[in-house]
């Protein structure tokens, strides 16, 4: 049987005057790779800054495993988050020795596993990654954690389109859906869609839409653009 992870309850969030997102209520099954998609602005980033208690509500509760979140959510989540969250001046190895020793979940030999996967140079100095191999390493640093919930922000930003394929099949295969949950951000929803059990549709941060991506394929007779094209009339 199916247990909620994170649990929306009538979740509102402003940056001064504007309102990120309003009314969020909806539940994220654990065990599932679930993709968060929808125009840019659309509350997305905030949506999972929520969800990691990076960021707190303005009203609503926000739950993870039936427990209101919290900043020290930390210990439970691995975050990438889209901007800078590596060190330039250490090499490639030295950045996971850093989380190695910041989180006691993390898995080292998963970590080089994937390093190898990722065609990373361990001694190559961070600063000098490409912005792509850049994005590669966050991935390692967050799916080597032995955490219940993964959450990325556009881990697909600044990978070549040619390879990315080849790196979301690696990291699925990375993650063990009997005790984690993955819930992405991402604009490019016609890659992604082959490795989601779900999707979340928000606009103007509200969610317009949500559903298994199997059971969207059978009822539309089509993709996930497809029914987010529909949903956004």
């Amino acid at each position: 049987m199916e247990h909620t992870i994170v649990s929306f309850q009538d979740v509102s969030k402003r940056y001064q005057l504007k309102e990120a997102v309003q009314h969020l209520s909806f539940d994220l099954p654990a065990g599932k790779v679930i993709g968060l998609i929808g125009p840019n602005g659309s509350g997305k980033t905030t949506t999972l800054k929520l969800m990691t208690g990076l960021l707190r509500p303005n009203s609503g509760r926000v739950l993870f495993q039936n427990q209101r979140v919290k900043r020290s959510m930390a210990e439970y989540v691995a975050y990438l988050s889209d901007t800078e969250a590596v060190y330039g001046f250490y090499t490639v190895r030295q950045m996971v020795n850093y989380y190695a020793g910041l989180y006691q979940d993390f898995d080292a030999v998963k970590a080089s596993a994937m390093l190898e996967f990722m065609q990373l140079d361990g001694h190559q100095q961070v600063r000098t990654l490409s912005k792509g191999n850049n994005g590669r390493l966050k991935i390692v640093l967050a799916v080597s954690r032995k955490v219940p919930l993964i959450v990325m922000d556009e881990p697909l930003s600044g990978l070549d389109p040619l390879v990315r394929q080849s790196i979301l099949t690696g990291l699925i295969s990375f993650i063990d859906l009997e005790s984690q949950t993955v819930v992405l951000s991402t604009h490019e929803v016609g890659e992604v869609e082959p490795f989601l059990d779900m999707a979340v549709l928000l606009d103007h941060g509200a969610v317009k839409a949500m559903d298994e991506t199997d059971h969207i394929r059978e009822t539309i007779g089509g993709s996930l653009l497809d029914w987010m094209k529909q949903a956004l009339v």
